[in-house]
């Protein structure tokens, strides 16, 4: 009795019992093997010798970034005010290309120079980095650092920051390696106690220990799709040498530490005269890495961070150009949304001025503008869209209404 042939491969005898996928043809089967050596054999005869990973096109050349003062230029666009912040800023992401294509000569190696933002909410940390990103044609990573814990306990590992990164260089190792990546709310691990404790400080102290192998430049095995939920999935080796940290944090509190420290001064007849200077409106501006050691950092990841720097409080005059001047302003966000119902939006000077005098009296930063303007234009986003209207005004009498009613109704809930 002949055998039955139509249920084997035709390449290498296996029965669809002892396959995974056996596809079948006209005049012949394959199966799920063949196909992979087949695949592998294509891609050595047709390989150029080049990966497409490593193609200088992708990648940022000295030629191709800009100066300095043109990517300050750009984030004024986007940012008002903080010149201060973003001259470091900018120092620093050009010097970090400039590290990356540096030819090693007479043993002279440009160390890697992280940075630390300290500012209170609202004052544009996050919105500084993501302008960054917008610029750079680089893979840019944005991580909340109150997610992490110490390894083994419940949360995210710190190699996760890692696989943001390389997901966002499409899993191409070499662009992970020139990447910039964001960690927001630094402060947020700060160690919980100035004393040593016997219990573990796993979301804490122990990150930070955690980080510095990240910060410092070493070869860390990263999980591709983060490490608890497929912990069956092969690990990438990424080199963090030429990585560029950004951390950011509202370190709140963190005055009293500085206001502490420049009471401390040596007895004598200049004592008063050097307090007098002393803004006692910002005192972030005096800011310095032994703030932070008392703020809860260690020393080790402070060190690692050698680049400190400060955000300015919002004045009101800063909040009002935040506002309408940059390009995704608020205002314009607002007149792009009704436009699209074919509504022209217009708001009065005076209405302007309202909205800032709100957001200075809660004290919450360029958020807090967000947040009184959704109060205000909430009816109006309700209801337009249903009518006729071809144009809305929005006047001082309008927003005083809108924001004493939501008032009124946060009363009657409470």
């Amino acid at each position: 009795m002949a055998k039955d042939l139509s249920k084997k491969c035709s390449f290498c005898g296996s029965t669809d019992s002892q396959v995974n996928l056996l596809l079948m043809g006209l005049t012949g089967n394959i199966c799920d093997a063949c196909i992979e050596r087949a695949y592998e054999a294509l891609r050595e005869a047709f390989d150029t010798g080049e990966d497409e990973e490593d193609t200088p096109s992708e990648l940022h050349t000295m030629a191709s970034v800009p100066k300095p003062a043109k990517i300050k230029e750009f984030l004024d666009q986007y940012v008002i005010g903080q010149d201060e912040a973003k001259k470091f800023l900018s120092v620093a992401v050009y010097n970090h290309y400039k590290r990356i294509e540096q030819k090693v000569e007479n043993d002279v190696e440009i160390e890697k120079s992280n940075i630390i933002m300290v500012g209170e909410t609202g004052t544009g940390k996050t919105l500084l980095a993501r302008s960054i990103a917008r610029m750079l044609n680089v893979p840019f990573a944005m991580v909340d650092a109150t997610v992490l814990t110490e390894a083994g306990y419940v949360g995210e590992d710190v190699e996760s920051i890692l696989s943001r990164l390389l997901q966002a260089a499409d899993y191409k190792v070499p662009a992970t390696e020139r990447g910039i990546v964001f960690i927001d709310e630094i402060d947020k691990i700060a160690r919980k106690g100035d004393n040593p404790s016997i219990t573990r400080d796993v979301s804490g102290e122990g990150v930070q220990q955690g980080l510095l192998k990240l910060l410092e430049g070493s070869i860390v095995n990263v999980p591709p799709k983060g490490g608890r939920k497929h912990p069956e999935q092969a690990f990438v080796t990424i080199n963090t040498k030429n990585i560029l940290f950004i951390c950011g944090g509202a370190f709140d509190g963190i005055e009293k530490k500085i206001g502490q420290r420049l009471n401390t001064r040596a007895v004598g007849y200049k004592t008063s005269e050097t307090k007098s200077t002393v803004d006692r409106n910002n005192l972030l501006q005096y800011i310095s890495p032994a703030d932070l050691k008392a703020f809860g950092l260690i020393p080790e990841i402070i060190g690692r961070l050698p680049i400190l720097t400060y955000l300015n409080p919002l004045s009101r005059e800063t909040l009002r150009r935040i506002l309408t001047e940059p390009k995704n302003a608020i205002i314009k966000q607002y007149a792009k949304l009704f436009e699209m119902d074919g509504i022209k939006l217009e708001f009065d000077p005076e209405t302007l001025d309202y909205i800032v005098d709100k957001a200075v009296e809660f004290r919450l930063g360029a958020r807090g503008l967000r947040s009184i303007c959704e109060t205000i234009m909430t009816d109006a986003m309700f209801e337009l869209p249903s009518k006729r209207n071809k144009s809305f005004r929005v006047t001082l009498q309008y927003a005083k209404e809108r924001i004493e009613t939501f008032n009124e109704h946060k009363l009657r809930v409470a």
